[in-house]
């Protein structure tokens, strides 16, 4: 019964630990640049320029969803600016307030491309499926081959690039978030008069299973994204370190 909800537990786990490296690594890369060029202005646009491909998804996944669902949209940008509360904004498009489930969708659409571009590039382009399962079964020695032989495969560099980029900045921001709760809310009050009026049995039955086995696919895909920023960030630190020890110049 246990294992029929253990996608539960490790999908809020994986979110809340990519959520942890992403800001980390934000950090790390902010810092170096200002330790360069110690120019903030310098540092926004070089780090924008970074995420753009990410930030341009996050985005044009706002827009198209909003468009699908008929929410009317004003401005769409991708420049960068400090906002009021001192938070850098990498991007925006305007889009009309509605009901909590078409702004609840709007604002998690970039979250849903992010996963889906991330799930396509492990299966199809770095093979990751095939490494997962040499590992599940035990097999090291063909898993330590694979992780060898990735960098091997054609344009690995871009792809990987790509996934870092998009799986660092797919996190729906605050303002995205803000139709969330509400909906939540609704969902828990659906499902206890569902229990309530006898359905528990039938949908612990039949939902159970594909429900969970869809929170462990999402909760893998973000295992990738976090093994990503774990590759990065390790080196950056060191860079961090070694930069502020030669200049005596550091930035938190």
């Amino acid at each position: 019964m246990l294992n029929s909800f253990d996608g539960l537990l490790w999908l809020p786990v994986t979110l809340v630990l990519l959520l942890f490296l992403q800001r980390s690594l934000h950090r790390e890369i902010q810092a170096i640049f200002l330790i360069i060029t110690r120019s903030p202005n310098f540092t926004i646009g070089v780090f924008s320029l970074i995420f753009l491909p990410g930030v341009f998804l996050h985005e044009l996944s706002h827009l198209i969803m909003a468009k699908l669902l008929r929410v009317r949209t004003g401005r769409f940008s991708l420049l960068p600016q400090v906002l009021p509360n001192g938070s850098l904004q990498l991007g925006y498009v305007e889009a009309a307030r509605s009901d909590i489930l078409r702004d609840s969708l709007v604002g998690m659409a970039p979250l849903i491309s992010g996963l889906v571009f991330i799930a396509a590039v492990a299966t199809y382009r770095l093979h990751l499926v095939i490494l997962w399962d040499t590992l599940r079964n035990g097999q090291w020695a063909l898993f330590m081959l694979g992780l060898q032989t990735l960098p091997t495969i054609p344009d690995f560099w871009i792809w990987f690039y790509l996934t870092f980029a998009i799986s660092s900045t797919m996190m729906p921001s605050e303002s995205d978030r803000h139709a969330w709760l509400p909906l939540g809310l609704v969902t828990v009050v659906l499902f206890g008069l569902a229990i309530l009026a006898g359905v528990g049995p039938w949908m612990l039955e039949n939902l159970a299973t594909p429900f969970n086995q869809f929170l462990r696919g999402t909760a893998l895909i973000l295992v990738v994204s976090i093994i990503v920023h774990i590759l990065l960030i390790l080196p950056l630190m060191f860079i961090h370190q070694l930069m502020a020890k030669m200049t005596g110049l550091d930035v938190g």
